[in-house]
Order: C-alpha cells, then sequence, then structure tokens
C-alpha cells in the first residue's frame, strides 16, 4: 500500500515509517498540516495516518477539508487525546479509526492495512458505479451526467437510455433490447418512442452529427470509447 504519515514528532515519525517499510509499504511523509493537505490532495494514498496536533493546520482540519473536497481515503488520526469526547470528535471530523499515544506499532500496523482493505473496497465500489465514453462520464450513485467537463441535466427516462447504452458500450444495443431494458416491453409497441427519446439525448448531448450515439441502420445504436 501508499501510506502518507502526517506527524510532527520527528522520534514517532521515523518510528512509523521504519516500521510500516519493513512490512513491504510505501511510505510519504509530512511534518505539518499544510504539508500533509497537499500531499493527500495531489497524490494517491491507500491511507493517511495523521496526528491530530500538528502546526500550521491542525489534523482535524485536514480531514474536514480533505472530505469537503470528495477525498475518501481511510484516515487513521493519532493522537495523546484519549477522552470519549475527544475520540467522537475525530470521527465526526471524517477520519476512519483513532489510535491514541502511546501505542504499540502491531497495532497500529494491523489498523493502517485493515483501513486499506476497506479503502480498496470503497474504491472499487466506486469505480464500477462510474461509466465512461470518450468524453463523457456518468455518476450512477450522485447520478450527474458531465460531457467535457460540462454538466447535463437529463429526465429520468433520458438517464435511464444512456446508462444501458454505456453498459453495453461497444456492442450493438436493439431496438428490442433497448424496449425491454428501459421500458419494461416485453412486445414492440409500435410507436416512435425510442427515436424521440434518442433524438432528445442527443440534442442535450451535442451529438448534431450522430457521432456519438451511432445508428445502425435497421438493427439499433452503439456508443463507441472513440469517435
Amino acid at each position: 500500500m501508499k501510506i502518507l504519515i502526517v506527524e510532527d514528532d520527528q522520534k514517532i515519525r521515523d518510528y512509523i515509517h521504519k516500521g510500516l517499510k519493513e512490512a513491504g509499504h510505501v511510505v510519504d511523509l509530512a511534518a505539518d498540516g499544510e504539508a500533509g493537505l497537499h500531499l493527500a490532495s495531489n497524490e494517491k494514498y491507500d491511507v493517511l495516518v495523521i496526528d491530530r496536533m500538528l502546526p500550521k493546520m491542525d489534523g482535524l482540519s485536514v480531514i474536514r477539508t480533505l472530505r469537503g473536497s470528495g477525498n475518501l481515503t481511510g484516515v487513521l488520526i493519532l493522537s495523546a487525546l484519549g477522552d470519549v469526547d475527544d475520540r467522537v470528535s475525530g470521527l465526526r471530523s471524517g477520519g476512519d479509526d483513532y489510535l491514541v499515544k502511546p501505542f504499540a506499532f502491531i497495532e497500529l500496523l494491523a489498523r493502517v492495512e485493515a483501513l486499506g482493505k476497506r479503502s480498496a473496497v470503497a474504491n472499487k465500489t466506486q469505480q464500477s458505479a462510474i461509466l465512461t465514453a470518450c468524453d463523457l462520464e456518468m455518476d450512477l450513485l450522485s447520478r450527474k451526467v458531465k460531457r467535457a467537463g460540462r454538466f447535463i441535466e437529463l429526465q429520468a427516462r433520458e438517464f435511464q437510455l444512456l446508462e444501458y447504452l454505456l453498459k453495453f458500450k461497444g456492442q450493438l444495443v436493439t431496438r428490442t433490447m433497448l424496449l425491454e431494458g428501459v421500458w419494461d416491453y416485453h412486445f414492440d409497441p409500435q410507436t416512435s418512442v425510442i427515436d424521440v427519446h434518442i433524438s432528445r439525448l442527443r440534442k442535450k448531448l451535442g451529438d448534431a452529427d450522430n457521432s456519438f450515439i451511432k445508428t445502425v441502420r435497421g438493427a439499433g445504436y452503439i456508443i463507441e470509447d472513440s469517435f
């Protein structure tokens, strides 16, 4: 795993650094909150180990800022403050786990590795909830769609239609597949419902030349991952 340690006490920082490296992990270091926030915001880590009391910017402020920006990396808070209220405030600030100083390294290692496993599962889930093609991205959790950085408002049926086409990216999607998968019709109602919705969707996506949602005459539609 790749781990960031944000700790101002050099002895503790070096101690954790040495132990994690010996356990086979890649470790970056920061000695204050501002440096830690910069690294955590610009690099990809599996776990963050953040001391609560830091110079320049305290640990809880670092965590709140990261969470506010959408960074969901697992965080283990280190602190000499061990009262229930202290632990609760740390967890409510966005920390995932809390370890009180002094601590045994073997416990820290176990907590870090457990957080890493949870983060891996969360990342996999998050990635599977995002569909992409060319310059378009669809987030199934937030129900947001953007193309070339521009957010696009879709009606519920338009969202379902685009989602279905994206799930079969690179493959022909027949009209029968769309009727069953999007409208739950198990017969052909002999209407222009698909054509109308495809036309609306293309307009909203700025697909005036039909190069994004391509028509396969007499068969259906296809979205490919390149123009």
